[in-house]
């Protein structure tokens, strides 16, 4: 009886099997889309400040109007170094003539050293840095702020840019009790360096998102037009995320001035951060990007996902 009734379902098993696959793979794709969606705020140039040095000119004159007639050291003075005079008055020659030289010497590493601290030839020291928290997902309130800072923000000027790093570290500052996780990490890099230092981080902490569905970046604002639960929509059904667990908040800066972030080990290490990179003034300020994810409310970021994607988090 059971053979027989094997062998009347058997060529039915195949389309079944083939079928739970399908179905499968579906709902795990949807499950992946609607995770790591993400949103950015950024904007910055690195290009050097445009100052030329030039050092103060000086006059020495001894009182008394110099050695020489017509005061000051002036031309004649090398002249019993030519041979016009002599004795005493040449060897006394020959001696200005070489501290004369050694101060020209003294003064052109001088201006070199200047040049290469304020960055006019070789380019100033710039300090890249980035701090992240992880937040529990219950701050959805900070997923809104963020949102409003994006869609508002002037991210083409540097007091723009500046008001926007303000706000984001006010609005982390605010709500330490959403606190889980936080992690810093800061370099120091020349100017030629730190671009290209400033673009790796960045563009690690983008690969980490499926899609920005929120971006105002050189004032340049884009919004995805479908949400994630409208993306999630198969056949005719709506498959409801699951709720998220955290909400991963990162702050890449590149400033003029050095910055000396603490370890973050708990609370008070991660609010002294955030407050230092919160007070960069404009002027010293090159680039900023703030990145979250998730953006939308009803996307996921699941403990395996921050474990996976956020290694560097510490527990706080």
């Amino acid at each position: 009886m059971y053979k027989k009734l094997f062998v009347l379902i058997k060529p039915l098993l195949r389309p079944l099997l083939i079928a739970g696959l399908v179905i499968t793979l579906v709902f795990s794709q949807a499950d992946g889309a609607l995770a790591a969606r993400g949103g950015r705020i950024g904007g910055g140039s690195f290009r050097a400040p445009s100052r030329t040095y030039a050092p103060p000119s000086r006059t020495y004159a001894p009182p008394g109007g110099g050695y020489y007639p017509g005061g000051g050291f002036g031309f004649p003075f090398i002249i019993p170094f030519f041979g016009v005079g002599g004795g005493f008055g040449g060897l006394f020659s020959i001696l200005i003539f070489i501290s004369i030289a050694s101060f020209l010497v003294r003064s052109f590493r001088q201006v070199q050293g200047s040049e290469d601290r304020l960055g006019y030839s070789s380019g100033p020291g710039v300090s890249v840095a980035k701090v992240q928290v992880g937040l529990l997902s219950d701050a959805r309130t900070l997923q809104a702020d963020f949102d409003r800072i994006a869609k508002s923000a002037d991210t083409g000027s540097s007091e723009g840019l500046t008001q926007v790093l303000q706000e984001t570290t006010l609005s982390l500052m605010r709500h330490p009790e959403y606190w889980v996780y936080g992690a810093v990490e800061n370099q120091q890099a020349r100017l030629e360096a730190a671009e290209a230092q400033f673009n790796r981080l960045a563009l690690a902490e983008r690969s980490k998102f499926s899609e920005e569905t929120l971006s105002n970046v050189n004032n340049q604002l884009r919004q995805a037009r479908e949400s994630a639960l409208v993306k999630a929509e198969l056949s005719g059904e709506l498959v409801q995320a699951a709720p998220g667990e955290f909400i991963v908040v990162t702050l890449l800066v590149a400033t003029m001035n050095k910055l000396q972030l603490p370890a973050v080990n708990n609370t008070q290490d991660l609010r002294r951060a955030l407050s230092q990179v919160g007070a960069i003034p404009s002027e010293q300020l090159l680039a900023v990007e703030v990145l979250w994810t998730p953006q939308d409310e009803n996307d996921t970021l699941s403990s395996e996902d921050l474990l996976t994607e956020y290694p560097d988090l510490k527990l706080i």
